[in-house]
């Protein structure tokens, strides 16, 4: 794919799925803007990447300043091509029976909220300019329960449904959304679960889960048309014919 030109805002991008996507879509044309709440991070990714980087400071669980992110990035490029729903936490893992309710609802916060108001301030821009794709992270997590994950689980079905949501309001308008599925990926929130000790995946070992650079690369070639039959749906990663696609081994 090559992206050059295109304006790509990329939350939780100061580590793991985010920050191996922001070097991916740079190394492909793009410029990226780095959303994440680690500003010292973003800001030194983003000046490794050059000038085709800016990194913005931001609490995606906060409507208004997600809004001031989007306004702050096509100011800078002049454009929102691509938004990138990929910031999520799934810490304080516990069951239902003695989830802390602030901790849980914090966990909705970013995972469902923070993915509504990336839509939210990201739609009216492109709709203005008749184009733009929105990715939303997945997991398989929206479609089966998974021991003490309630929030995580809840909060992936929310937004797969809200990818679904986008693409029937916003398909006539030319623009595409979609929601990828990467499977378990070797990041620190797969530390934590290891840390957990809690359901299977947290058995699971280090050399079970893909490196987030593969879900870079399937990310990027979901902004090209040969996504499209997926528009409003989810691709998972875990299918060999999607990774056959993407170019992954």
């Amino acid at each position: 794919m090559d992206m050059t030109g295109k304006a790509v805002f990329i939350t939780g991008a100061s580590r793991g799925i985010g920050e191996a996507a922001a070097r991916e879509f740079a190394n492909a044309g793009a410029r990226v803007a780095l959303i994440a709440r680690s500003a010292d991070r973003i800001a030194e990714i983003a000046g490794e990447i050059g000038e085709n980087a800016i990194a913005i400071p931001c609490d995606i669980s906060r409507f208004w300043e997600v809004e001031q992110a989007v306004e702050n990035t096509v100011r800078t490029f002049g454009s929102l091509d691509v938004v990138i729903n990929n910031a999520g936490v799934i810490e304080p893992i516990s069951r239902l029976a003695n989830a802390d309710p602030d901790a849980w609802g914090n966990v909705i916060d970013i995972n469902l909220k923070g993915v509504f108001h990336g839509m939210r301030a990201a739609l009216p821009v492109m709709r203005a300019q008749g184009s733009g794709t929105i990715l939303t992270i997945g997991s398989g997590a929206a479609h089966g329960p998974v021991e003490a994950w309630s929030h995580y689980c809840a909060s992936k079905a929310g937004a797969l449904m809200l990818t679904r949501m986008a693409d029937k309001e916003n398909s006539e308008a030319g623009i595409r959304a979609l929601s990828l599925s990467p499977g378990t990926v070797a990041t620190e929130m797969q530390r934590e679960i290891k840390a957990s000790g809690v359901n299977p995946v947290s058995k699971l070992d280090w050399s079970d889960h893909i490196p987030p650079e593969w879900v870079a690369k399937a990310l990027l070639w979901m902004c090209g048309s040969e996504a499209d039959d997926w528009k409003g749906d989810e691709i998972s990663l875990r299918d060999p014919g999607i990774r056959a696609k993407v170019g992954l081994t």
